[in-house]
């Protein structure tokens, strides 16, 4: 019983993340309010027992529960919230969240599902190794940031679109500031994603199969996301590119991020498959 008390907390954190991103929905232009703060306070009491489930599952576990799909998408989703609630602190603006909550919502959905095992399985060899734990974090805390660019490049596509009197232009930040949000969050996910998957990647890979690198299909994934993230940085910081370019790259980059997490796993085999 004690082993599935951590996947009731999943449930009930992703209940609260559904009731948050509905009351965001249909309250979202909004910055105060009963229903924007009764939306806050269940997003946080969502956050509270995901959290919570994933210390219980790492105590029954004795290691971090980041070696399957459930696992891994538990802890993405849970890094995501955290990233939000910090740019919502600071934007006080809650339209993001009409983006950025259904990211979390589709994420949390899929572990939801029958076919997702929530079972807590002994490590395999390869796994047994304290690089395992700050490969995956670093990575997933990096790929939040991600999250949050992409959410936000999607809202500036959105609002160079819309009239400067519609509905959207007066809701939404301003072009400046979503541009901003963006470049920020890929500031500062870039090199916690460069340490935690390429960096530790390698020294795991060193460890646990001999070589630093294999060309395994996730690391050449992860690589590719990380190229697309360089070019975004390196073409804003020296060349200056701001504005719809810079948002396509940054959209771009996150879907090579979810091919990494999901597309390698379900239709390329290689070492990464268990994750």
């Amino acid at each position: 019983m004690s082993q599935t008390v951590d996947v009731d907390l999943f449930y009930i954190a992703f209940i609260c993340y559904t009731v948050a991103m509905l009351i965001t929905f249909f309250t979202f232009w909004k910055k105060t309010g009963k229903a924007a703060v009764i939306g806050r306070i269940v997003l946080l009491v969502g956050l509270v027992f995901q959290v919570v489930g994933l210390v219980i599952r790492s105590y029954h576990a004795r290691f971090m529960p980041v070696t399957n799909m459930y696992e891994s998408m538990n802890l993405f989703s849970c890094l995501i919230v955290l990233a939000y609630l910090v740019v919502d602190r600071r934007l006080k603006n809650r339209s993001l969240g009409v983006f950025i909550l259904p990211v979390i919502f589709l994420l949390m959905a899929f572990s939801s599902l029958p076919s997702t095992s929530k079972e807590i399985m002994p490590l395999i060899p390869a796994l047994q190794s304290q690089w395992l734990v700050w490969h995956v974090i670093l990575s997933f805390i990096g790929e939040a940031g991600f999250a949050v660019a992409f959410c936000a490049s999607i809202m500036y596509l959105i609002r160079k679109r819309s009239a400067e009197n519609s509905f959207i232009a007066q809701t939404f930040p301003s072009l400046t500031v979503l541009d901003t949000i963006s470049y920020r969050a890929i500031a500062v996910g870039f090199p916690i994603f460069t340490i935690g998957a390429i960096i530790f990647g390698a020294v795991w890979a060193k460890y646990a199969w001999g070589d630093y690198w294999s060309w395994d299909p996730k690391e050449t994934w992860a690589l590719i996301t990380w190229i697309v993230y360089a070019l975004y940085l390196h073409a804003r910081i020296v060349h200056g590119w701001k504005g719809t370019v810079a948002a396509l790259i940054s959209i771009i980059g996150f879907l090579a991020t979810m091919f990494t997490l999901f597309g390698v796993n379900y239709l390329i085999s290689g070492l990464h498959s268990y994750t």
